[in-house]
């Protein structure tokens, strides 16, 4: 099957999942409509109001395992791979993926993931399913790369104090830019600032020279 076709077809899975799921969250609202009988105003707000912070635990918990669900079935088709292997963690809203050939799925230097991980959130936001932004890691690329963006920022300063010049780093997704920010926060004489408008939006270290 040839590559367009794959995404045509991973489109398409998409569009019908999210049909499929929005006349499951219909079923489901009918299901959880709740009729209070309280003798009083005063437990009558109180009963409400621990309904409604159970509901809200619930709908966080199942809408992070439906954007879990969305997550596998995309990279299955866009990638071919049916033994995609998910690892969500809500406590640190991270979804990891693993499973044979994935690199279709985080794209070069890790595009096809941050595309991905955008939508996912997007989805999670505009239907309510999770309150904040989930982190999406294939084969621990993103981890890996977390590891080499550190050292790559902690050479660059070096290379900047050492030679007292500015150095403007490659444009990074806001992930990346953060932290560069971050690691070079706690580096003596070193300052950093954002630079240029997205998709080539870049970090510019430069240093602080002291006559």
């Amino acid at each position: 099957m040839a590559k367009s076709d794959s995404i045509k077809d991973a489109v398409n899975s998409f569009v019908n999942f999210l049909e499929e799921e929005h006349k499951e969250e219909q079923k489901a609202e009918q299901k959880n409509v709740i009729t209070l009988n309280a003798k009083n105003k005063k437990e009558e707000d109180v009963q409400k109001s621990s309904i409604n912070n159970e509901k809200s635990v619930e709908i966080q918990a199942s809408g992070f395992d439906r954007l879990a669900d969305i997550v596998k079935k995309v990279i299955e088709i866009v990638t071919l791979d049916k033994e995609i292997r998910v690892e969500p963690d809500k406590e640190k809203y991270r979804i990891a993926v693993y499973g044979k050939d994935l690199s279709m799925a985080i794209g070069k230097n890790g595009m096809g993931m941050n595309a991905l991980e955008y939508l996912v959130n997007l989805i999670g936001k505009r239907k309510r399913l999770v309150d904040k932004n989930i982190i999406l890691d294939i084969k621990d690329y993103r981890k890996n790369n977390d590891e080499k963006i550190k050292q790559i920022a902690i050479n660059m300063a070096k290379k900047a104090l050492k030679e007292r010049i500015t150095i403007a780093l490659r444009p990074m997704p806001s992930h990346e830019r953060k932290i560069v920010h971050n690691v070079l926060s706690k580096v003596k004489n070193i300052r950093t600032k954002s630079r240029d408008d997205e998709p080539n939006r870049r970090i510019v270290i430069y240093p602080v020279i002291k006559e």
